[in-house]
């Protein structure tokens, strides 16, 4: 013969599950039954000025008169952007491998590592020259393009 299939660790969990299901009727039970007693319905809140939550709605003389041609929506053209000058920063070639074109650049100001591109120079460098180039961000992170010779 056969064993039962139910184990103890199945009845708890069923208990428990009958236990939340009648809990939940009970709650559930409880609001109608305040309802019933305090017939206003919800009741609301309001929120002042200040993002303060209160019982009491807000006064519509200090209401804010916003015009909608005013609200922008999207990005901002790019005439009407300020652009930001590059800095040229300086900096002291680390490395660089003219058969693959790629090299690093240790910044003098706060010696962060900057890749390099054959195609972002504009002269050519070697190991240990002291150079002046721009930050661009590339796919894993920031390089120097514009890379000049001091």
């Amino acid at each position: 013969m056969a064993k039962s299939q139910v184990t103890f660790n199945k009845i708890e969990k069923e208990k428990k599950r009958l236990k939340k299901r009648e809990e939940k009727q009970k709650k559930k039970d409880a609001r109608k039954a305040e309802s019933k007693e305090n017939p206003q319905g919800i009741q609301f809140a309001y929120v002042d000025f200040n993002g303060n939550l209160t019982d009491t709605p807000p006064d519509p003389a200090m209401r804010e008169k916003v015009e909608a041609e005013s609200i922008e929506l999207g990005i901002p053209k790019k005439e009407d952007r300020i652009e930001e000058e590059p800095v040229a920063k300086e900096g002291k070639v680390s490395f660089f491998d003219h058969s693959k074109g790629f090299g690093f650049i240790i910044d003098s100001v706060n010696q962060e590592k900057y890749f390099v591109h054959v195609s972002g120079l504009l002269e050519d460098i070697e190991e240990n020259d002291k150079v002046t180039y721009d930050l661009e961000r590339g796919q894993k992170g920031m390089n120097a393009v514009r890379v000049k010779k001091i």
